[in-house]
């Protein structure tokens, strides 16, 4: 047992004052006169015996009266188990609510979401008017980053709702702290109320922090059942108009029920375009192919949907994607033009063709370009190069054709700036070309089935590469002698295609080659900028957008399908590009369309992370050990069961308080003493 006042125990001194008059008993003595004393001795010595044993009595209860009564004043505690210290001046308190979309499942017919609203009131109960307090969320709003009197976070408790957004738990606690640390108090103190879902209770990320204790709050849901999209991306990143793709749909299934039959919509521009059925066990993953007939270019909105009950709001996946109108190419030529690039581009007029001779370049037109093209320049300038590598950085592709008499120097420049494979030499050998790779996207599509004496290209001379151990090179077409003959190179966000060859037919009949046409083509078709099919609610990732440039007060606008929705995203201008960010903005899952003042640019699909829909939580006794494991030592779990948690943290903070005890004990002894007196005659 410890005191909260102990200087009180001095008063214990008092017990002397009973103990002296018992012992002088300043009483009166009254004669009384009998007539015949023979029975005197007899009632004497009886009446002495009662006598001393009723004083004793008497003694002994105001002894007690006293010292309950002093042990009242000084508040006697026993400590509770991971008690804290008596908690002495004010405090500052932050409590975690936490509002994703798991907190809608019900325990004891109740909204665990209004069940951790309660469990909050309860809390600041535990507390003077005089503390402070901070009420946080996973939207991480502004105005829950500060500390608020009772009254205040009573009306910040009651605006919480259901949201999209998701933090992990370690994420949480850092804000926590800072929120905390602008407050002067010494006691500091965190709550954490949650379902504990395992998709965001990384406990391994926690570290043990002294300056404040942390109470886990878990609030146990009832099991459900829960059928999911995960996630979608197509077979191959080129959409092309009037050809068929196959887009792959992840279906989850994180509950311990099978699924048969669960049908599966697929939806574009608001028209179904596939439909399928699956049949999933319990806790399995499964993939499933959509096939369908791209029949208009441009913007093209998609959802997949699925039937799920109760939780429905992972039953719909959104995404978009762009089946590009026009492909600008940048053509920078030496002597001439090659009319074999020329006559292939002009095949097809989703080319936008634009040559340029190396004397005459316009480095501005680049922002507008995805696919350059260098055919037979003899050297390349340092400006040009440091252009290129900007280019390729930003996403861009790129494709060299060297010349028949090229500069070995400044293409070294060239290859070391971009980090791709030097021309060392020119070797006059007859070969031929003997492997494709049919792994690279280059040539994914190609071919249906390769004939075993397939016919490839004849090379006449060559040159030779020098490998530059930086580069991520993946070969397209080798040489029966070993020597790459065409590559592709990682660079940035871009890819460099490599050409050991000029397009001149004396060096080899790759321009006459029917591989040249899928070959040249795909380089122009993969060099379409390839945007994120969505994003995830919450996930604040800026969003970068090509060849857009803002003007004046020009500003960019997104709008939502859901009415009334519109927003002015930040927006930053970086060389002829935009990074967009939202901070928090998207709280719907959707369809959003960018707009550009009036012009449509993009649309950019969002939807809520797929992190809530594993319903998989820990358990107390979970919670428990990761706690002992990672000597989380400031860290304490509170069940509450049926109690009220504002008096298990008073126990917990303060121990269990005996004063009333006491006083109820001193009334006592002197209510005995009292009926001692008055009856014991």
């Amino acid at each position: 047992m410890l005191f909260t006042n102990p200087y009180f125990l001095f008063g214990l001194f008092a017990i002397a004052i009973p103990i002296v008059i018992h012992l002088f008993n300043f009483r009166k003595f009254k004669k009384i006169y009998f007539s015949d004393t023979s029975f005197l001795e007899e009632l004497k010595v009886q009446t002495q015996k009662y006598s001393r044993l009723k004083h004793l009595l008497i003694l002994s209860l105001r002894i007690l009266a006293i010292t309950a009564l002093v042990f009242a004043f000084a508040q006697p505690f026993l400590p509770t188990k991971g008690a804290q210290k008596t908690i002495k001046g004010k405090n500052a308190v932050s409590i975690f609510i936490d509002n994703s979309f798991s907190m809608q499942s019900v325990t004891d017919q109740t909204r665990l979401l209004d069940l951790a609203k309660n469990k909050a009131k309860e809390i600041i109960g535990a507390y003077s008017n005089s503390d402070e307090f901070q009420l946080l969320t996973h939207d991480f709003d502004g105005k829950h980053q500060h500390l608020f009197s009772k009254d205040e976070f009573l009306k910040l408790l009651d605006e919480i709702d259901i949201t999209a957004s998701v933090r992990k738990l370690p994420e949480i606690i850092k804000r926590q702290q800072d929120a905390l640390s602008l407050s002067p108090q010494a006691n500091k103190v965190i709550y954490i109320i949650s379902d504990f879902q395992k998709s965001i209770s990384n406990f391994e990320n926690i570290k043990s922090d002294s300056s404040f204790s942390a109470f886990l709050i878990p609030l146990i849901p009832q099991k459900n059942n829960n059928l999911f999209i995960d996630s979608c991306w197509f077979d191959s990143p080129v959409l092309q108009l009037n050809k068929t793709v196959k887009l792959n749909v992840k279906i989850t299934n994180s509950s311990e029920t099978a699924f048969e039959k669960v049908p599966v919509k697929l939806m574009i521009n608001g028209k179904q375009r596939a439909v399928a059925s699956i049949d999933i066990k319990e806790k399995e993953d499964q993939t499933i192919k959509l096939s369908y007939n791209i029949t208009e270019n441009g913007i093209q909105n998609g959802v997949i949907e699925i039937t799920d009950y109760p939780i429905v709001y992972d039953d719909k996946y959104y995404f978009s994607y762009n089946v590009a109108v026009n492909i600008p190419i940048l053509i920078i030529n030496g002597n001439e033009e090659s009319q074999y690039l020329s006559k292939l581009y002009k095949l097809d007029s989703v080319f936008s063709v634009s040559n340029y001779n190396e004397k005459n370049i316009d480095f501005s037109a680049f922002n507008n370009k995805d696919f350059i093209i260098l055919n037979g320049l003899k050297s390349i300038s340092s400006g040009l190069t440091q252009e290129l590598k900007k280019f390729t950085i930003n996403g861009g592709s790129l494709a060299i054709f060297p010349a028949s008499n090229i500069d070995f120097e400044s293409y070294k420049l060239l290859s070391t700036t971009l980090n791709i494979d030097t021309y060392e030499q020119k070797d006059s050998t007859d070969t031929k070309v003997e492997e494709l790779n049919l792994q690279n996207p280059i040539y994914g599509d190609v071919f249906e089935k390769i004939p075993e004496n397939i016919d490839l290209p004849s090379v006449f001379s060559f040159y030779t590469f020098n490998k530059n151990q930086l580069s991520r090179k993946d070969f397209l077409l080798k040489m029966l002698n070993g020597k790459d003959f065409l590559t592709s190179t990682k660079s940035g966000k871009g890819i460099i295609y490599q050409s050991s060859v000029p397009l001149e037919t004396n060096w080899s009949n790759f321009p006459r080659h029917a591989i040249f046409v899928p070959t040249l083509f795909n380089m122009a078709m993969q060099s379409q900028q390839s945007y994120k099919l969505s994003y995830t609610i919450g996930n604040d990732e800026p969003i970068r957008i090509k060849n857009i440039n803002l003007n004046g007060e020009e500003t960019m606008l997104l709008k939502g399908e859901q009415k009334g929705f519109e927003i002015i995203p930040e927006h930053k201008n970086i060389d002829n590009q935009i990074d967009i960010s939202f901070h928090n903005q998207i709280k719907q899952a959707g369809n959003y369309h960018l707009y550009k003042g009036n012009q449509q640019i993009t649309d950019i699909s969002f939807n809520y992370d797929r992190n809530e829909s594993r319903l998989e939580f820990y358990t107390s006794d979970e919670i428990q050990k990761i706690i002992k494991d990672n000597l989380l030592s400031n860290y304490k779990l509170i069940e509450t069961k049926n109690k009220n948690l504002g008096e298990l943290i008073k126990e917990i903070n303060q121990g269990i308080k005996l004063w009333k005890l006491f006083i109820i004990l001193a009334l006592g002894f002197l209510l005995a003493e009292a009926i001692i007196i008055r009856f014991w005659r």
